[in-house]
């Protein structure tokens, strides 16, 4: 029987884990979970332990996966090996393996060692086209095991991280909702000359411009395709970001230098909102005229812009008048030029991009709290289990 112990523990316990087959410590049943089918199929973010919907049962399979607080480990499908938990506070569905715990092992415990095991359980998957995996490769799968003690000490620590992380998760996604509740209300709707809400002190009908009046291309020329350090404009309005290549570019191809504070967009994504304004760790790289950059001219406040131009209403509108029918046409700058945009006063917009953007820095803070609480539990499940 083979032992170890974990790099870091609780104070207080010093004995060696013990490997044991998880049928050996887990009662273990293949079924089908059935429930209400309005329950989201979608792995939640908001819900820590994530639940499937419900489904009707299948010939040969068992309720056994009705047990409520039980470890749940997909059985078929392209998320076959995937760890999730059954609270019984939601219905579960798809065919899986039901885990519960002895009386000798801590539920949470189990969910958090199989987590840690991960890419181990995907890796059991078998048969082509639709994989699955075999309840013998559940029932012999093993894993390192403690006294009840410290199984309760790590599954109640786990459990409070993840908690956590969902605190987070709600406060975020809040405040996303929050933003795209005041988008709707802070930008007029088609045909309409004023929003539906503004800041005091301001009523003036919203006048129609054009994009052209507002940016000029930059083609400041830099280097090739084979030194140039590259940037791409991420889909959905993800920014910008350096690109990640495994192969050097063609020194055919001719890059341009982009300034921090340019305003940037897909030719070939503008229809999947491919936006961004070029942040200062990105000052002097480069991109090809398919990432067009431009420079703000005076009236325009770069964030209230930005946010213009991300409103589905434009974009997509706009994009598509430009597109015809073809879907792989690029947008070019001057195409952009002549799209017509709704404008307040240039003290309005200031009001406006601000406030946006003060959102925004919010969420970004939010962003990088959660992506921290994910990355601190993936070193402690690296290190409080064996």
């Amino acid at each position: 029987m083979s032992k170890k112990s974990p790099q870091l523990r609780f104070e207080g316990f010093t004995d060696d884990w013990e490997e044991r087959k998880l049928e050996n410590i887990a009662q273990i049943n293949k079924g089908i979970q059935r429930g209400k089918q309005e329950i989201s199929s979608v792995r939640n973010e908001l819900n820590p332990y994530p639940v499937y919907n419900g489904g009707k049962k299948a010939s040969g399979y068992t309720d056994e996966c009705n047990r409520e607080n039980s470890v749940m480990v997909s059985e078929g499908g392209a998320s076959a090996g995937y760890v999730n938990y059954y609270s019984g506070k939601y219905w579960s569905g798809g065919h899986n393996f039901t885990i519960s715990n002895d009386t000798k092992h801590d539920t949470f415990f189990l969910l958090y060692v199989l987590q840690k095991s991960q890419e181990k359980l995907y890796k059991l998957q078998v048969g082509t086209g639709l994989p699955n995996i075999q309840l013998k490769s559940i029932k012999d799968f093993p894993i390192y095991s403690t006294s009840n003690t410290e199984q309760q000490k790590i599954g109640s620590f786990f459990k409070q991280l993840d908690n956590t992380i969902a605190l987070h998760q709600r406060k975020l996604d809040l405040l996303k909702e929050q933003k795209k509740g005041f988008l709707q209300k802070m930008f007029p709707k088609n045909g309409a000359k004023v929003p539906e809400l503004r800041f005091a002190g301001f009523a003036d009908d919203w006048e129609e411009r054009k994009v052209g009046n507002f940016l000029s291309e930059s083609k400041i020329k830099g280097s090739d395709g084979s030194v140039s350090k590259k940037l791409t404009v991420k889909l959905w309005r993800k920014g910008i970001v350096p690109k990640e290549e495994i192969y050097k570019g063609s020194s055919a191809t001719q890059y341009y230098i982009r300034l921090a504070g340019q305003f940037m967009y897909g030719k070939l994504d503008f229809l999947n909102q491919a936006f961004g304004i070029l942040p200062n760790e990105l000052d002097g790289y480069e991109s090809t005229l398919d990432s067009p950059a431009f420079d703000f001219k005076d009236g325009i406040n770069p964030n209230f812009f930005l946010e213009y131009v991300c409103q589905e209403n434009f974009y997509k509108y706009q994009g598509n008048i430009a597109n015809g029918s073809r879907k792989a046409k690029r947008i070019h700058a001057d195409t952009f030029f002549d799209m017509p945009i709704k404008i307040p006063s240039f003290e309005e917009q200031e009001k406006i991009g601000n406030f946006f953007k003060e959102l925004d820095d919010a969420i970004a803070l939010h962003q990088r709290k959660l992506d921290l609480l994910k990355e601190q539990k993936k070193g402690f499940l690296q290190k409080m289990f064996v």
